[in-house]
């Protein structure tokens, strides 16, 4: 294994990301997302990408800036969030959507990174998530133009439980708090939530780390997600590293 997987820029981590690939991308909202990765992938030009991702970014930022441009034609997701424009896109028939549980789709990532081929849950038994239906693109005026297959549906002790397949993608792109020049990574509090499984779904995995290490200089008991499943590390500046835009922010007044 390398143990030196630093790259020079954003834009030199993403460059051979081709049209019509797939790419796992980490973060919850805007909380834990690569934010440079994803920009230098817009500016890239890549186009007919398959997003996986728990969601797809908002209006004007993250992976919403792919949408906007109308470079992702199918997106696996938990849920639309508060993304007017993918939801527009999905009603209208311009974009492909299969939302997942979100714990399945976690899983189906790491599953993925595993080698595990497929898994049963209990999630989604008697639900058009296993029984099928679940419309996955419209035609424009309205009619299911594709909709999602029944799934194999088996009884284990007494609960039903619906197979799942793991997901791989071509690429992934995740951020990191620390990562060591060989690509092991921690996440810090809630950025620890799709980035640690959407890395290990990619083929080649770009982490863009708020800070990087060493080798050797992160105890093994802190590594959240082994170096085996890097192949780049971005090192961030300290004004990057500070920018973590939040979806919406709420006040009171004090007393």
């Amino acid at each position: 294994m390398a143990l030196n997987k630093l790259v020079g820029s954003a834009a030199e981590a993403v460059a051979d990301i081709p049209d019509g690939t797939s790419v796992a991308v980490g973060g919850f909202g805007l909380a834990g997302i690569p934010w440079f990765l994803i920009e230098a992938l817009l500016h890239q030009g890549a186009t007919d990408l398959t997003i996986v991702s728990n969601n797809c970014g908002v209006d004007g930022a993250g992976l919403g800036l792919l949408l906007q441009e109308h470079r992702i034609s199918r997106v696996v997701a938990s849920y639309v969030g508060e993304n007017k424009e993918f939801a527009r896109q999905y009603l209208a028939g311009e974009l492909t959507v299969e939302l997942t549980p979100q714990g399945t789709l976690a899983e189906r990532l790491r599953a993925g990174g595993s080698g595990i081929g497929a898994f049963f849950t209990p999630t989604g038994v008697g639900t058009m998530v296993a029984e099928g239906g679940l419309p996955w693109r419209y035609r424009p005026d309205g009619g299911v133009a594709l909709a999602s297959p029944a799934k194999e549906v088996r009884t284990f002790g007494q609960t039903q439980m619906v197979l799942e397949e793991a997901i791989v993608t071509d690429y992934a792109l995740v951020r990191a708090a620390v990562a060591d020049k060989a690509g092991n990574c921690r996440f810090h509090a809630a950025a620890r939530n799709f980035n640690p499984p959407a890395a290990m779904s990619g083929r080649i995995t770009a982490v863009e780390a708020e800070r990087v290490v060493e080798v050797g200089e992160l105890d093994p008991d802190d590594v959240h997600l082994p170096g085996i499943f890097v192949q780049r590390v971005l090192a961030l500046t300290p004004e990057q590293a500070a920018r973590k835009d939040i979806e919406k922010r709420t006040t009171r007044r004090r007393r």
